[in-house]
C-alpha cells in the first residue's frame, strides 16, 4: 500500500512539473476519457425518467427474491450476488473509461485520488461478494457431533482460560461462575491474573478456581496465555475474555468438531449484553444491534467457506498439541489471536466457525474506548505487513484463504476512503476542481442501479444485523483517527503498545470527546459553507438562464 501511494505521488509530481512523457500520457488519457465507447454512454432518450427503468426492474426482482426467501438461501443468495457483481462490473467499466477528469494536474490529482479511494472500497466489496458464493453454516454438523459429547463417547479433557489484567472483581466473578457452570464434567477453570492482585487471588480461592500469575507482563495478553499453556494439561483449551460469560452448552456444541484430527481451532461469535456507545448516543440502543453483528453474521460465515476464519481472541477452542506446535500465541503483534489462527491454518489445520451465540460479554462502554479498541485492532492487523505471519505471504495457505484475509486487511484502509470522500466536496468548492466527470443521465444509468440495489440487499445479506445507511453512519466518528492510525502504522508499525479496553465503567453522565468531535465539527462547518456557496452560485446562474452544466463548467 505504501508503495502504491509513493508511486502515485511520484507520477503526480512528474505531471505537475511538466515532465514530457508523463504529460503526454495524461493528455492521451484525457482524450480517451472524453470519447468513451458508445456502450459506456447513457442512451439518448427524450425523457430522462426512462433511464430509471433498469433500476426499477432490478429493484422489483431483488425485492421479490427477498420476499420469497426472507433468509438468504443458496439459490437466492447466489442470484442476488450475481446481480450485484454484474452491476458492479458495469459501474467499474464506466468509472474507469468515462469519468476521470485529467484536463490538468490539479483536477487529475483529485480525480485519480477519488478513484483510488473508491477502488479500495469496491475491491473489498468484490471479494466479499465472491466469497458469499461459498458461505458455510455448521450448526447441523455441530448438532450431530454433539451427540457423542453428550453421551460421553467423546470426552476430551478441557482447560478453560480466563486472562485478566485490570478488570474489577464483580466482572471476573460472573465469568468464573459462568465457566464453572458449563455443562461438562471433564474441565478445569483457570484465572490468569497478569497483575498479581491479592484480592483476585482470594476471589479465585473463594470460587474454587485455579489461579495462575507470572513474574512480569511481557507480551501482554499473548505472554499471559503462553505462560499458562505449559502449566496445564487439558487436551483442549477454551478461551474467554474476562468479561465474557459462556452458555452452559458451550463445550458440548464446540468440542465435537475435534473428533476430526485436522480441526485445530473452533471460533464462535462474540455477542454483548450492553449496547455499544454509538447506538447508545443515538438513543437507538433498543433498535440497533452492536457493530460486530455484521462481522459475525455475514463476514465470518463467508470466511469459513474460504478457510479464512478470524480467531477473535475470546469464545474459541483450540487443540493443545496444535497450539504448542504453532509455538504458542504470536507475540510480535497487538492482535495475537488473529495471527495465531493464521499460523494454525498455515500448518494445514482447519480453523472453523460455528455461527451460534454461546457466550456474551461487555461491549466498550463509551465512545473513546470504542474507538481506541478498533484502532488497536487496526494497528495489530496491519502489522501483518511487517511480521512472518502475514497471511498474504506465509507458506501453507491456499489462494482462496489469502483472498479472504486480504479483504480483512483492506477493511482498515476504508477509513482513508471515507475521510477522502468527506473532503472531495470541499475540493470542488474551494479549489474549483471537478473530481468526477459525469452527467446526470450517466449517474442515473450507471451509478444508481448498483447503489440502490446494494443498499436494498445489504441488510438482507447480513441477516438484518445492520442497514447500509447505518453502517456508514457508524464509520463516521472514527474515520479520521482511523486514517491517521493507518498512516502511522505504515510508517512505524510497532510504535504503540497494547492497552486493555476498560470495562465496568459508569455511563451516567454526558462527556464530550473533543479529540473525536472537534475534527468532525470543523469538517461539518466547512461543508456547510461550501454547500451554501454552491447553492448561491447555482441560483445565480439559474436566475441568469445559464444551464446547470454550463454553470459547472464556469465554476470549474
Amino acid at each position: 500500500m505504501l508503495i502504491l501511494v509513493t508511486s502515485f505521488s511520484a507520477i503526480a509530481l512528474a505531471w505537475l512539473t511538466g515532465q514530457g512523457q508523463i504529460t503526454q500520457l495524461f493528455a492521451h488519457l484525457h482524450v480517451w476519457q472524453r470519447n468513451p465507447p458508445m456502450w459506456l454512454e447513457a442512451p439518448m432518450v427524450t425523457q430522462q425518467h426512462y433511464l430509471l427503468l433498469p433500476t426499477i426492474i432490478l429493484m422489483v426482482v431483488v425485492l421479490g427474491v427477498t420476499k420469497i426467501s426472507p433468509r438468504p438461501r443458496t439459490w437466492s443468495r447466489n442470484l442476488v450476488v450475481g446481480i450485484l457483481l454484474a452491476l458492479l462490473a458495469r459501474y467499474l467499466l464506466w468509472r474507469i473509461f468515462s469519468t476521470l477528469n485529467l484536463v490538468d494536474p490539479l483536477n487529475g490529482f483529485f480525480s485519480l485520488g477519488l478513484f483510488f479511494l473508491e477502488m479500495l472500497l469496491l475491491t473489498s466489496s468484490i471479494i466479499q461478494l465472491f466469497l458469499m458464493l461459498r458461505v458455510k453454516n455448521r450448526s447441523a454438523q455441530a448438532s450431530q457431533l454433539s451427540l457423542d459429547v453428550i453421551s460421553g463417547r467423546f470426552n476430551p479433557s478441557v482447560d478453560i482460560f480466563i486472562p485478566t489484567y485490570n478488570e474489577p472483581c464483580f466482572i471476573l466473578k460472573r465469568t468464573i461462575m459462568g465457566c464453572q457452570g458449563i455443562d461438562y464434567d471433564n474441565k478445569k477453570v483457570y484465572l490468569l491474573d497478569d497483575t498479581k492482585r491479592q484480592h483476585v487471588k482470594e476471589l479465585a480461592a473463594e470460587l474454587g478456581c485455579n489461579y495462575i500469575t507470572r513474574p512480569d507482563n511481557s507480551y501482554a495478553k499473548a505472554g499471559n496465555l503462553n505462560h499458562a499453556i505449559p502449566k496445564t494439561s487439558g487436551d483442549l483449551i477454551v478461551f474467554f475474555d474476562a468479561d465474557f460469560v459462556p452458555n452452559k452448552n458451550f463445550i458440548t456444541r464446540t468440542v465435537g468438531f475435534f473428533k476430526k484430527s485436522n480441526v485445530g481451532l473452533v471460533q464462535t461469535p462474540q455477542s454483548f449484553y450492553n449496547p455499544d456507545p454509538i447506538a447508545y448516543n443515538l438513543g437507538l440502543e433498543d433498535v440497533l444491534l452492536p457493530e460486530e453483528e455484521v462481522f459475525y453474521r455475514q463476514l465470518q460465515p463467508i470466511r469459513d467457506g474460504a478457510g479464512g476464519v478470524v480467531c477473535a481472541g475470546t469464545s474459541f477452542v483450540v487443540k493443545r498439541d496444535i497450539i504448542e506446535a504453532a509455538g504458542g500465541f504470536v507475540t510480535d503483534s497487538l492482535t495475537e489471536d488473529y495471527f495465531t489462527g493464521i499460523r494454525i491454518a498455515a500448518m494445514g489445520y482447519q480453523v472453523i466457525y460455528l455461527d451460534e451465540k454461546l457466550s456474551a460479554g461487555l461491549a466498550a462502554e463509551n465512545i473513546a474506548a470504542h474507538v481506541a479498541q478498533r484502532l488497536r485492532w487496526a494497528q495489530g492487523t496491519l502489522q501483518a505487513f511487517f511480521i512472518d505471519a502475514n497471511p498474504l505471504t506465509i507458506p501453507g495457505l491456499k489462494p482462496i484463504q489469502r483472498l479472504a484475509h486480504l479483504d480483512g486487511l483492506l477493511h482498515w484502509f476504508t477509513g482513508l476512503s471515507r475521510f477522502g470522500f468527506l473532503l472531495m466536496p470541499l475540493a470542488y468548492s474551494f479549489l474549483g476542481v471537478i473530481p468526477l466527470q459525469a452527467t446526470a443521465a450517466e449517474l442515473l444509468y450507471f451509478l444508481l442501479p448498483y447503489y440502490l440495489i446494494q443498499l436494498t440487499v445489504f441488510s438482507w445479506l447480513n441477516l438484518r444485523s445492520r442497514s447500509g445507511l447505518f453502517s456508514d453512519i457508524y464509520s463516521l466518528p472514527w474515520c479520521i483517527p482511523l486514517s491517521l492510525t493507518v498512516i502511522k502504522v505504515m510508517l512505524n508499525p510497532f510504535g504503540k503498545g497494547f492497552k486493555v479496553t476498560p470495562k465496568g465503567v459508569k455511563r451516567d453522565r454526558f462527556v464530550f470527546n473533543s479529540k473525536l468531535g472537534l475534527p468532525l465539527i470543523i469538517l461539518f462547518m466547512a461543508t456547510a459553507v461550501s454547500l451554501w456557496q454552491n447553492l448561491s452560485t447555482s441560483m445565480m446562474y439559474w436566475g441568469s438562464g445559464i444551464s446547470a452544466t454550463d454553470a459547472q463548467m464556469i465554476h470549474g
